[in-house]
């Protein structure tokens, strides 16, 4: 499984190029901004963008969706609970953060769906709390964990649809069930390093203790 990590735009966003070299197929978690640098990575490890994979539908995440769909013709794949967040989201907000308004879902997933290129295969955990429809995605010992767990750190939950006590209940009981060597890939460049494990987060995150 190839995995590339790649810190986009202005706010530390973390993207994600994950693909099949053999295959040649990959998929993109949250392309916010920097596309063309993305695709040309994706191209450099011989890897086809097929999907655009959206972790919650947050403006900070989904803002370069329009651009990737146009330059590969990705589909975009968001959790059932977040995709009207896609095309409802207030033009003013886009505006805000020098974005454009993604297209609408092309696939929505829930719990327990997988996301499949080439021989690898995602598996969706639904994580609600800091979005109503908040997802992981795990594959092979990764998992991409969006603003639900960050290195030491947790997201927001003041934000509409959002909630500290649903959150800690994701993180907890979907999450930190994971092996403890499973490697966080979390949505932000907020903390100390920029990966982490479930066990060093259940052992030294102080939202977890």
């Amino acid at each position: 499984m190839f995995i590339k990590q790649m810190q986009v735009g202005h706010m530390a966003v973390f993207a994600y190029i994950v693909g099949d070299q053999e295959r040649g197929e990959g998929l993109v978690i949250d392309p916010a901004a920097n596309i063309d640098r993305i695709i040309s990575d994706a191209v450099k490890n011989n890897l086809t963008i097929k999907y655009i994979v959206n972790t919650h539908g947050h403006v900070d995440h989904i803002a370069g969706n329009l651009e990737m769909k146009t330059k590969t013709g990705a589909q975009i794949i968001i959790h059932r609970d977040d995709a009207d967040m896609l095309v409802s989201t207030p033009s003013t907000i886009f505006r805000m953060f020098g974005a454009t308004q993604s297209p609408p879902a092309d696939i929505t997933v829930k719990d327990g769906d997988t996301i499949d290129v080439g021989n690898v295969s995602l598996k969706i955990i639904h994580t609600p709390g800091h979005s109503p429809g908040g997802m992981a995605l795990y594959a092979q010992g990764y998992v991409f964990t969006g603003d639900t767990l960050f290195v030491e750190a947790v997201g927001r939950t003041d934000l509409p649809g959002g909630s500290w006590s649903v959150m800690h209940k994701s993180i907890t009981d979907r999450l930190c069930t994971l092996p403890d060597n499973t490697k966080v890939m979390p949505g932000h460049n907020y903390g100390r390093m920029s990966t982490s494990t479930i066990g060093h987060e259940k052992k030294y995150n102080p939202f977890l203790q």
